[in-house]
Parts: structure tokens; C-alpha cells; sequence
């Protein structure tokens, strides 16, 4: 009788076990099954290594990328090729932020039940959110200058225009991708690299000040040029003599930034940089963007340093994007994302995250505004530059960062140009061309 129950346990244990194993297996079968079937080895969509199915369009219809007679084709004009490279991706599938790559579960029209057979073996037709002609406009901006645009709904969190350069038309691939000209080719900018922010990061020490600094509307800084701290000195490129904290935003003035960040701290000054998102990472359609950096510095010029930008921090342009973004949207940051809604996700408002108090994201976004100005005809601008210094005898990084309130047009936007020279004179004309075309 033991004998029995004991082979009856047994047999028990071993059904349990098989139902739990084949439980896990339906999980994953269920959450990576996508994934395991645009792998390259799946010759059912793939021919050597191309994926060989599938229609991409901009969020007008226009054709990104197609299959013609069993060959990947992309777009009719060279600028919508070049400029929507990183979004779309090349035959061989080396951008890793490519619509080809990233996307290529829906492009196969794979689901749970039929796996990645369909019906015409042609796959199916997605759609991005990015406008070609946005993106063909930002590309001449750029004009061959390394940097990103990128452009997003502050509502929404759609992204209507995202460049990275260098680039190269897919369609017509150089023979010299290895070259010096094209080092980085691959790396999308926009999502997958972190840059000194220079005075752009001055909109983080200013939502900490408003927080966190006693009277700091009644407060008067003193900007000789350069501020004693300890044994070291803070420059500041101007005199801007006795000015408020509102004025020291719109001149950019490093001295009251810096004087801010050593009376908020390097803990509250870290912890307000995770808050807004900039030394964290972020998932923009699935895509982990590259981290920023935010040290908590030992010594008070360091700090000091912080405050405006420089020393150690650094800040990934999509991240910086979706700050500024909940600065206009009353701080509540919407999900970043480039591939276009269907069906019921459609009607499904996108993730969200609050940021910043209303409170907060409305003083910023008043101190920031830019009024009446000649360099942004029609636009209803609230921005900030950034030049930032890299060293190493190197030209700084030019930023231009904000977004614009016109009419049914709440396009958050940023505009990183390496090496440019200075974010006002250098990025701010890109940023306006972009904005341009947007709106008209």
C-alpha cells in the first residue's frame, strides 16, 4: 500500500512539474515570442539577414520602406532617405533604433495564434509618427554638421521629426561607412548618446531654486564675471552687475546658477536631476535610451560647476526632450514614442509621468519665454540655449531645448549640434527652421 502512494505521489509530482514547466514556457512564448520570430535566422520573413517583408509610411502615408520585386526600397527622395535613416533603418539592420529592426514583429504581422505567417507573405504596413518632411527640413539645417533634431507632441508624446548625423542614404549605401566621416554612423544621437548640457541644465537648478531657496524672487546676485569659491573661480562670460533670479535665466548668468546649486546642495541637486528624469535612463517605443550623469560633487566649485551644466553631468537628448516637454505640459511628462497608434491603441492615451508641480512647470516656462523676437517669427517660443564646454581644445557643443504654445502645434523640441560654437547663434537658427516648417 506504501509502495502504491508513494509511486501515486510520484507520478503526481512529475504532472505538477510538467504543468509548471509548460506554464513558463506559454509565458515566454506569450511576452518573446515576437522577438524570437524576427530574429535573422527566421527564414520565413528574413533573406539573408533582411528582414523581406513589410511596408513602412511616415504618419502621412508616405513610403519609408518597401519591398520591390523581393529588395528592400526605401523612399523616393534622397533627403527623406538620409534624414530618416535612424528612424527607419538600413538593409543590413545596423541601426539599432531602425522601424526595420525594432518593429519587425508588426512588420511581419506576427501574433500568438499564427506566428509570422500571413496570409499574402508580404507582411504588413505600420505607419510611424514622424512627418518625412519635418525630418527631410531638419537633415538641411543640420547641413553635414554632427548633432541631432528631434521633435515631439508635448501632448501626445509622438515624435514628429527625429534626425541623427552623420548619415547616409540606405538606398545607396558609401563604400567608406568606416571612414572618419561617418564614425557613429550607426548610433542613433537623438536616443543613444549623452552630452555636456552646458546652460541647458541651468531649467533643473532653477526648478530646485523655486523649490527649495527661501525668498528667491526678492533675491539680488552680484555678476562680476567670476565668482570666488573657496580657492577657485567660477567664470561667467559677462558682467551682468546686479540682477534678479528671472533675469539670470534669460542672460544665463553662470554666477546666480552657481551660487543656486551650492545653497540647494549636491543631494537635493542629484535628487531633482533623477526627478526630471536627466541622469536616468528612459524606453522611448521600447528603445532604453543612454543614461545621463549627475555627480554629486566634493567640493564646492565642483558643485558650483554643476549647477550650470559643466564638470562631470551629462544628459541624453531624448531625455532632455521629454523634460522640457512636461515643463509645457503643467509637468506631466508623456511617453515618448515614433511608432503610430492603430486600432483600440489608438483611443488609449499614452503613459504619463509627472514630472514637476504645475506650479513649477508654470514659473519655469514664464522665465524662459522669448518675446517678440525677430529670430523666431510667429512662433510662441519658450526655450533656453546651452553652450557647453568639452575641452580638449574643442569648439563646444551647441543646445537649443524648449517648445512653442502656437495653435494646435505643442511641439516640444531640442537641437544638439557637436562642436558647433554657441547654442544661441548655432542651434537656435536650426531649431527655428524645424519649428518653421512644423507650423507652416
Amino acid at each position: 500500500m506504501n509502495k502504491v502512494r508513494t509511486r501515486a505521489f510520484s507520478v503526481l509530482f512529475l504532472v505538477i512539474l510538467a504543468i509548471v514547466g509548460m506554464g513558463f514556457y506559454v509565458v515566454r512564448f506569450m511576452v518573446f515570442g515576437g522577438e524570437w520570430a524576427s530574429a535573422p535566422f527566421n527564414t520565413t520573413v528574413f533573406r539573408n539577414a533582411m528582414l523581406a517583408v513589410g511596408v513602412v509610411t511616415d504618419r502621412n502615408g508616405v513610403v519609408l520602406a518597401d519591398i520591390t520585386d523581393g529588395r528592400r526600397t526605401f523612399a523616393e527622395n534622397g533627403d527623406v532617405r538620409r534624414s530618416t535613416l535612424h528612424a527607419v533603418g538600413d538593409k543590413e539592420g545596423n541601426i539599432g533604433t531602425g522601424a526595420l529592426s525594432v518593429f519587425a514583429p508588426e512588420l511581419m504581422g506576427y501574433n500568438f495564434i499564427t506566428g509570422s505567417y500571413s496570409r499574402s507573405e508580404s507582411g504588413r504596413q505600420i505607419a510611424l509618427t514622424i512627418d518625412s518632411k519635418l525630418n527631410a527640413a531638419a537633415f538641411r539645417a543640420l547641413d553635414g554638421r554632427r548633432g541631432a533634431v528631434i521633435v515631439s507632441n508635448y501632448e501626445t508624446g509622438e515624435i514628429l521629426c527625429m534626425v541623427s548625423s552623420p548619415t547616409f542614404d540606405p538606398g545607396n549605401p558609401p563604400d567608406d561607412l568606416s571612414s572618419a566621416t561617418y564614425e557613429g554612423v550607426f548610433l542613433n544621437r537623438a536616443i543613444q548618446s549623452a552630452y555636456t548640457p552646458g546652460s541647458t541644465f541651468k531649467l533643473v537648478t532653477a526648478g530646485a531654486a523655486i523649490e527649495n531657496v527661501n525668498r528667491l524672487w526678492d533675491r539680488e546676485f552680484h555678476c562680476t564675471g567670476a565668482m570666488q569659491v573657496g580657492g577657485d573661480t567660477l567664470i561667467c562670460p559677462r558682467e551682468h552687475g546686479t540682477i534678479g533670479f528671472a533675469r539670470g535665466m534669460q542672460v544665463s548668468c553662470n554666477i546666480v546658477f552657481g551660487e543656486l546649486a551650492l545653497d540647494i546642495g549636491a543631494n537635493t541637486m542629484a535628487s531633482y536631476t533623477a526627478k526630471y528624469g536627466l541622469s536616468e535612463r528612459s524606453s522611448v517605443s521600447g528603445i532604453t535610451t543612454a543614461k545621463g550623469n549627475f555627480d554629486k560633487a566634493t567640493s564646492n566649485i565642483n558643485l558650483a560647476w554643476s549647477g550650470v551644466g559643466q564638470y562631470t553631468n551629462t544628459v541624453c537628448p531624448a531625455t532632455m526632450l521629454r523634460f522640457v516637454g512636461a515643463i509645457a505640459n503643467e509637468g506631466i511628462a508623456a511617453d515618448l514614442h515614433y511608432l503610430k497608434k492603430t486600432g483600440v491603441s489608438s483611443v488609449v492615451p499614452s503613459g504619463t509621468d509627472r514630472l514637476l508641480s504645475r506650479d513649477t512647470a508654470e514659473l519655469l516656462g514664464e522665465i524662459i519665454e522669448i518675446q517678440g523676437s525677430d529670430s523666431f517669427p510667429g512662433l510662441n517660443i519658450h526655450a533656453k540655449s546651452g553652450t557647453a564646454q568639452v575641452g580638449g581644445g574643442k569648439e563646444p557643443h551647441a543646445w537649443y531645448v524648449g517648445y512653442i504654445t502656437n495653435r494646435n502645434h505643442p511641439y516640444a523640441f531640442v537641437v544638439i549640434v557637436e562642436n558647433g560654437g554657441g547654442g544661441a547663434a548655432v542651434a537656435g537658427p536650426i531649431a527655428n527652421r524645424v519649428l518653421q516648417e512644423a507650423v507652416n
